[in-house]
């Protein structure tokens, strides 16, 4: 009996929840615009690039504008290097600008006007080592038809005198497969630290989606990334929201932590990078 009771209230304040609502508008003013950054420096030589948008509107389906007449430099302490801007809201440094393990790099950005009542943004991370990757290999999976896939398996010796973070990216041919922030593996390496990874999996290729099917002689490669902890915890927070809440009357969604000071969004990372390919075999 006192199973029923419980279930009719809920459904009694589950229908009151769905027929008493009322359109509310929301007016915000121009204090809950933000600046919202996303930049990188690698161990790549290349032109590095931070890009600067506005916040956009929640509650209307309008991209994010770009933040144009900013000066924006990154340091290590030691050289700085300025960025130019080449589209709207988008700024790169020189083509032979590289990260080097170990140093700590701090984005400095300056704005024409303020954003959010600031003028005047930084963010620092450090770039850490990642060792060098032996090989990959390819496993192919059909015992679900219809929903086969390739496992991307890695083999290299993880260092464990400190902590580290990993980022996984799988490319086809040159072209980026997982390009979504919810589509990114991050790990610790908790499982694996001090020890060789004799071929772990680190990420999937489903065979199901036209887009990322392999054919016999396609070149794979990985590209790991050793993140700093807080960029690790901004990616899996985002993905968290992307994905939802779950189960249905969990805690409202939090803000995502970024490392951008004075009320700005988003991340500054530095971070190297290994990579190792193997060609797709001959399977059935």
């Amino acid at each position: 009996m006192k199973l029923y009771k419980s279930l009719s209230a809920l459904v009694l304040l589950t229908l009151l929840a769905v027929s008493c609502t009322e359109r509310i508008d929301v007016n915000l003013d121009s204090t809950y615009t933000h600046l919202v950054v996303d930049g990188s420096i690698t161990t790549d030589t290349m032109a590095h690039k931070v890009a600067l948008k506005y916040s956009a509107n929640y509650f209307y389906n309008q991209p994010a504008v770009g933040v144009k007449g900013a000066q924006v430099s990154i340091t290590d302490g030691t050289n700085t290097y300025v960025l130019t801007e080449d589209t709207n809201g988008v700024y790169r440094t020189a083509p032979d600008v590289f990260g080097v393990p170990g140093r700590s790099y701090t984005l400095n950005i300056k704005l024409a006007s303020e954003i959010g009542g600031s003028t005047e943004y930084t963010a620092t991370s450090k770039l850490h080592p990642v060792a060098k990757l032996d090989s990959i290999s390819l496993t192919y999976n059909s015992d679900i038809p219809k929903h086969e896939f390739f496992q991307v398996n890695c083999f290299v010796q993880e260092p464990k005198e400190t902590v580290d973070f990993y980022r996984f990216l799988i490319y086809r041919n040159k072209e980026w497969l997982n390009d979504t922030l919810n589509e990114w593996f991050v790990t610790d390496d908790r499982f694996i630290n001090g020890n060789y990874t004799s071929g772990v999996s680190v990420g999937y290729i489903p065979q199901s989606k036209e887009s990322e099917r392999l054919f016999p002689g396609d070149k794979v490669t990985l590209e790991v990334n050793n993140i700093e902890e807080g960029y690790y915890n901004f990616v899996t927070q985002a993905q968290a929201e992307l994905m939802g809440s779950n189960p249905l009357f969990s805690g409202p969604p939090a803000n995502i932590k970024g490392n951008i000071n004075n009320g700005g969004i988003g991340y500054f990372v530095a971070y190297s990078k290994t990579r190792a390919s193997t060609i797709t075999p001959v399977f059935k």
